[in-house]
């Protein structure tokens, strides 16, 4: 039996030829050594397994990004386990802060603040999820802001072994932080930018069905809908009553949750009826004491809503919850 060490990396990847080079090179320049690598080849047609054995990592053979997770969990020898994918990039430092973290705060997830690469291929709406994930640090800054986007980028985190991926029509790691909340375990993120995650049009997110906005969607809808807060809540008020909204509430109610208002301020939905629930002009909460979800996406309206909920005393991930 091979020795045990104390965090394995474990690596799905799959033609990744043209970028391992870059990620193996900020493999072995982590200052934390005691580590090894299962690399898992799902289905590569190039010269990348060969790399990788080439770097002394130990390389297993999987049928699909999921199957290549959990091999690799299944494998791995350490007591932590590190993901990372092959076209991205450590920082040196990067384990060693995670592995202070995690045993000094008693988590079961570390993740780090991260930086986009190259510039030139990162789009607004990235670099605004970016920013916004980058701030979600603590484990009260999760629990107030999961339902919002995932909160990790999951090729910086590091976990306690045994945990394992669930394949189905949904994006595997947010369904593994979310079932990991619900299970009330403890997840942080190191305050540093300790990865160079590359953005890239081919990448999992761009191009597999199980990242599409409405697989998001569906998963958070039936997690929210256990999340005791809203789960027990004596009365809860939707905020935005558009279209898109809408859309996504009825995923909610599907789940089995009432509610009891919607607020918005548009002044053409204000005094109507919507499923025959009244729609509110948004200053009516500063009266009421009710349990607050906002589906307004808009991250610009939504900290304005946050802010607003706030300043008359409502706290955010007690008294309201933003919903992605």
């Amino acid at each position: 039996m091979s020795r045990h060490c104390t965090v394995s990396i474990v690596m799905p990847f799959r033609d990744a030829a043209a970028t391992l080079p870059e990620c193996i090179a900020s493999i072995e320049a982590q200052t934390f050594r005691d580590f090894e690598v299962v690399a898992i080849d799902d289905r590569s047609h190039d010269d990348s397994a060969a790399l990788c054995r080439r770097a002394g990592f130990r390389v297993l053979a999987a049928n699909g990004l999921v199957d290549a997770l959990n091999t690799g969990l299944a494998a791995a020898r350490g007591t932590f386990i590190a993901r990372m994918d092959a076209d991205d990039v450590m920082h040196p430092e990067r384990l060693a802060a995670q592995l202070e973290l995690i045993e000094r705060g008693g988590h079961d997830v570390v993740a780090t603040q991260v930086e986009l690469f190259p510039d030139d291929a990162i789009g607004a709406g990235y670099r605004e999820y970016i920013r916004w994930q980058n701030a979600v640090l603590t484990p009260e800054d999760v629990d107030a802001n999961l339902y919002v986007e995932s909160p990790f980028a999951h090729p910086s985190v590091l976990m306690r072994r045994g945990f394992a991926y669930a394949n189905g029509a949904f994006p595997e790691d947010y369904e593994l932080w979310l079932r990991l909340h619900a299970e009330g375990r403890s997840t942080a993120k190191v305050p540093r930018v300790l990865l160079r995650w590359r953005e890239s049009a081919t990448r999992a997110s761009r191009t597999d069905p199980r990242y599409a906005r409405a697989a998001f969607d569906r998963l958070r809808a039936r997690y929210l809908a256990r999340d005791p807060r809203v789960a027990n809540a004596q009365r809860i008020v939707i905020w935005g009553a558009g279209q898109l909204s809408r859309r996504r509430v009825r995923l909610l109610v599907d789940q089995g949750i009432r509610f009891d208002a919607w607020v918005d301020i548009d002044p053409r939905k204000i005094g109507r009826q919507l499923w025959g629930i009244p729609i509110h002009p948004h200053d009516w909460l500063a009266e009421q004491r009710t349990f607050v979800l906002i589906y307004v996406t808009n991250h610009h309206a939504r900290d304005w809503i946050s802010e607003t909920l706030t300043g008359w005393g409502y706290r955010i991930g007690h008294d309201f919850l933003a919903v992605g």
